[in-house]
């Protein structure tokens, strides 16, 4: 009786452990959309694109990639879990740091690990390009550990490799434990990093090609296999060109998009979504909302008109005490907000103020401040850019007040009497 009340709790507790493994693992692999529930939520989302986006999902950001700006936000500082968006820095990590042509031999912990799987089983031989589309198509989590396994040794090896690269792109609100992001009190980021994250590995040609592929084909122990990414907007939503599924029980649904159009591409990002309708809604109004709702302002353009206009009157004005040259050669310091998102009809509300100061004793060096240019949208600044001298302005010596005095001397009547 003893025995089988102790091989009842055996099999209780396996259940439980094998349940939760299962549960809270990042789980891709429910049912698709149909074209036709695609394209019927996504013009459910989009009926008002003017209105600020009325969103379930617990944070989120509209992140402009041409100026690097929060064109929207919501908790998009605030930590949180992030499940499979976590392969996002996965791919990256790899992509710096092995060859695509190299063959991973499937240890016996990639090939059991739980949740999304690319179905790999313990010595499959498959190479890092295959594992890395099965990595972000299918969001295979035994794909993750492999390719950790493979590049960092191992998976808390591979962490490290992670928050190394975290650091070195100014992520500090970001921290990671796994390649494949189930639950775990120290695995978290925020929307804004995340978008920043996402920003920086666009750049990577070969990581674009993999979230902009919808099927490929790829090749296990020389056997192909035909595998589907699972972004629902990729293919139905126009412009959409990556990047990232996710969920966990913890983490909620989570998605971050590339959207494309007319050259202008922004990352939205939505983390602790209740439902996948949801996050794929969320994300739809976001993209509406930014693309519908915003233009970009080529801000340098007008500092530069504002300034130029400035010194063809203003220059003859600065004064310098006891210099050889009265003439001031002034330029501006780099601007670094160049292009700026703005909200359309609101261009209007940028305000340019130029300040200087007009008296100075010689010699001025060269890069001194005189002044500065203040750029305001309505009250708040955006941008505030100096005014230097570009030339060093020489004070006169004897050989100066010399000069100085024989071109005065004709105008002295006594000298001519």
């Amino acid at each position: 009786m003893l025995k089988n009340k102790k091989l009842i709790m055996i099999i209780l507790v396996s259940f439980i452990i094998s349940f939760n493994t299962f549960v809270f693992a990042d789980d891709e692999e429910e049912q698709r959309y149909n074209e036709e529930e695609i394209q019927n939520l996504i013009v459910e989302s989009v009926a008002t694109p003017s209105e600020e986006p009325k969103i379930n999902a617990r944070a989120a950001i509209i992140y402009d990639r041409t100026t690097k700006e929060i064109i929207w936000g919501k908790n998009e500082k605030q930590k949180k879990a992030m499940a499979s968006t976590t392969k996002i820095m996965s791919a990256i990590v790899v992509l710096e740091n092995s060859n695509l042509s190299d063959v991973v031999t499937i240890s016996k912990k990639a090939a059991g690990i739980g949740g999304s799987r690319l179905k790999i089983s313990t010595g499959d031989k498959i190479t890092v390009n295959d594992l890395l589309y099965g990595l972000m198509l299918r969001s295979g989590n035994d794909a993750a550990v492999a390719l950790a396994e493979y590049v960092g040794g191992s998976v808390e090896g591979f962490a490290s490799l992670m928050n190394k690269k975290a650091r070195e792109l100014g992520l500090n609100n970001t921290n990671f434990v796994t390649p494949h992001g189930l639950d775990n009190e120290n695995h978290y980021t925020t929307a804004y990093e995340l978008a920043m994250l996402t920003d920086y590995v666009l750049n990577n040609k070969t990581f674009s090609k993999i979230v902009n592929t919808k099927v490929t084909t790829i090749s296990i122990n020389g056997n192909s296999r035909n595998i589907y990414n699972t972004n629902e907007l990729l293919g139905y939503m126009q412009g959409v060109d990556g990047v990232k599924t996710g969920f966990t029980n913890g983490a909620g649904r989570c998605l971050v998009t590339s959207c494309t159009r007319d050259n202008n591409q922004i990352i939205t990002v939505v983390l602790g979504c209740d439902t996948k309708k949801d996050r794929t809604s969320d994300s739809t109004k976001l993209i509406e909302y930014a693309f519908k709702n915003y233009t970009r302002v080529n801000l340098e353009e007008k500092i530069q008109k504002e300034f130029e206009n400035w010194k063809q009157i203003n220059s003859n004005r600065i004064y310098i005490n006891k210099a050889k040259n009265q003439k001031i050669n002034l330029e501006l310091r780099e601007i670094h907000k160049k292009i700026i998102p703005i909200k359309v009809g609101e261009e209007k509300d940028i305000k340019i103020e130029i300040n200087a100061i007009y008296n100075y004793e010689a010699p001025v060096e060269k890069e001194k401040k005189i002044g500065n240019i203040i750029v305001k949208n309505k009250d708040e600044i955006i941008e505030t850019i100096d005014i230097l001298c570009s030339k060093r302005v020489e004070k006169k010596d004897i050989f100066s007040y010399f000069i100085e005095l024989i071109s005065i001397m004709p105008n002295y009547k006594w000298l001519n009497t």
